[in-house]
């Protein structure tokens, strides 16, 4: 079998995944044949031309990251720049980038199929450019009013539509045996994004003298129209990446896809979620501490423990992984209410590490589980369990990323409220229980439907 790349091939897709002909050439570079389950095929010419797309997917996804959490660092500042806003109102800039990433991410999966992998990769990096230039301006307008600086805020919701595209698009690239590690390198990617936001950024705003937050946008401009560049130059596109609107509608009818988006939701939401309440938790929490010294450390460490997931999630079953995760999960919130109750920050910070650890490895685990699910309750059609698959993953990460508003949404009111973080920790406790009940009946109790299986 041999891999054909021309610029000027041509192909539809009928939702059925065939290719064929049309009128009009396609612009960009196109692989008409591809077929990574072939041994031949990926060992000759398939796994160096993925390799090819996976750096630059995790370059761009990461950019990606990075502006959508710009703002859970830049709040921190506000207050110093001369901006009255509420600690409400400051977890609202925080959560409204969470939800706008997440509702756009359902669109942007349908994007690659539509416009090509390597494509879109160019235009959603470029995208980024509206968020990062408007903070840029308006971070140095301390005059400027809470409805419209959320509005600015809510544009970098475009970062956090990055990661369903570049998943899905990389699906397509790699066999299912290989799957869990590459999907787990190319979110890990992206998820450090976090971490580096919440680390470079503190430092730069108060390089030379006095706090300069207009650099937090505009540090990124040059590495977005290098991400785009590199995009253009080397990426290619898929003819069989062709998850179409309507294998979208028949993966949304299924039962398993809406099972693990809910338990996406305790993994992904919680590291997004956390990830961007966290140096405001700090602060709060514990006013004599330093956040840029050490609120990184969390997102750090479980974007690390990501593709790990997804490798022990290859060899054990993506199941058992996740379910361990919640377990560890919920013992880590219990250790941070223990901790604020003795006033103990190195116990605080412990526990939230332990906690940002396990929902990294949980994100691999649940993202692992997606392709092993629909191939075994699709084994006559492996093709049609593959576009499903892939469609689950757009639908699934979209609805995960809603924790990223819904966490420190629970902070604010649970603040606002009773004064305290912890009546929201047992609320996000108790959540993690139900998703591991969710998992062990779904899919590995004895007598189950995929009991039997390595999910």
């Amino acid at each position: 079998m041999t891999l054909e790349a021309r610029p000027e091939a041509v192909a539809t897709r009928d939702g059925s995944g065939a290719v064929g002909t049309v009128e009009a050439p396609r612009r960009g570079r196109w692989i008409d044949v591809w077929d990574p389950e072939d041994t031949t095929f990926w060992a000759e010419k398939g796994r160096a031309v993925a390799r090819r797309n996976l750096w630059p997917s995790i370059f761009a996804e990461f950019l990606g990251f990075s502006v959508w959490q710009l703002w859970s660092i830049v709040v921190v500042s506000m207050p110093r720049a001369g901006f009255d806003y509420s600690t409400n109102q400051l977890f609202w800039l925080v959560a409204l980038p969470s939800l706008v990433g997440a509702t756009l991410r359902l669109p942007y999966t349908f994007a690659v199929p539509r416009f090509g992998g390597r494509n879109w990769t160019i235009v959603s990096a470029l995208l980024l450019l509206i968020p990062t230039i408007g903070l840029s301006y308006f971070i140095t307008q301390p005059g400027t009013p809470f409805w419209l600086m959320a509005l600015v805020a809510a544009t970098a919701g475009v970062g956090g539509g990055n990661f369903a595209s570049s998943m899905t698009n990389i699906s397509f690239f790699y066999p299912e045996k290989e799957k869990g590690f590459a999907l787990g390198i190319n979110a890990a990617g992206g998820n450090l994004g976090v971490a580096v936001v919440q680390l470079v950024v503190p430092v730069v705003i108060v390089l030379g003298a006095g706090l300069t937050l207009n650099r937090a946008g505009l540090m990124w401009i040059p590495l977005i129209l290098l991400a785009a560049f590199v995009a253009w130059k080397v990426m290619a596109n898929l003819s069989v990446a062709n998850s179409s609107f309507r294998t979208s509608i028949a993966a949304a009818k299924r039962p398993h896809t809406w099972i693990i988006s809910f338990l996406y939701i305790g993994t992904f939401g919680s590291f997004i979620g956390f990830g961007a309440a966290f140096p405001l938790l700090i602060k709060t929490s514990f006013p004599e501490i330093t956040v840029s010294h050490v609120a990184f450390l969390g997102a750090l460490v479980g974007s690390v423990a990501r593709p790990f997931g997804g490798k022990l999630s290859d060899k054990l079953g993506g199941a058992w992984v996740t379910v361990c995760a919640f377990v560890v999960m919920g013992l880590g919130i219990l250790s941070a209410i223990v901790s604020l109750n003795s006033g103990s920050f190195t116990a605080f910070l412990i526990s939230f590490l332990v906690l940002f650890v396990a929902s990294g490895a949980g994100n691999g685990s649940t993202y692992r589980m997606i392709p092993a699910v629909f191939r075994l309750t699709t084994p006559d059609d492996l093709g049609r369990a593959k576009r499903e698959a892939a469609a689950c993953i757009g639908i699934a990460s979209a609805v995960g990323a809603y924790g990223g508003f819904l966490v420190p949404r629970g902070f604010a009111m649970s603040t606002s409220n009773f004064g305290s973080l912890i009546p929201a920790l047992y609320v996000f406790c108790g959540f993690y229980v139900v998703c591991l009940a969710v998992t062990y009946f779904c899919y590995l109790r004895k007598g189950g439907p995929l009991s039997m299986e390595r999910v």
